[in-house]
């Protein structure tokens, strides 16, 4: 995975339009950035309060999974280690 980004106009690349069929064009440039590449699957996930989209490249899916782990692992020891500083 790529480097943290906090500058919203790093991460921005445009707007798209939804054509009839409820397709969108994804910008060159946002496929330059992120090595997307014709036939490549993408993954399409909804924000749990409906205000927009992730879109994830599926070949990315194992790295993103593996740092959640990481991180889910790192809190769980940090919870057991205040419940037994509490003990």
């Amino acid at each position: 995975m790529g480097t943290d980004s906090t500058e919203i106009d790093e991460l921005f690349y445009g707007t798209v339009t939804v054509g009839e069929r409820g397709q969108v064009v994804v910008p060159a440039q946002a496929r330059a950035d992120l090595d997307i590449n014709p036939g490549d699957k993408l993954l399409v996930f909804g924000h749990p309060q409906q205000i927009g989209l992730m879109i994830v490249n599926v070949a990315n899916v194992a790295p993103i999974m593996t740092f959640m782990e990481q991180a889910l692992e790192r809190m769980r020891k940090e919870l057991n280690e205040a419940d037994n500083a509490d003990e």
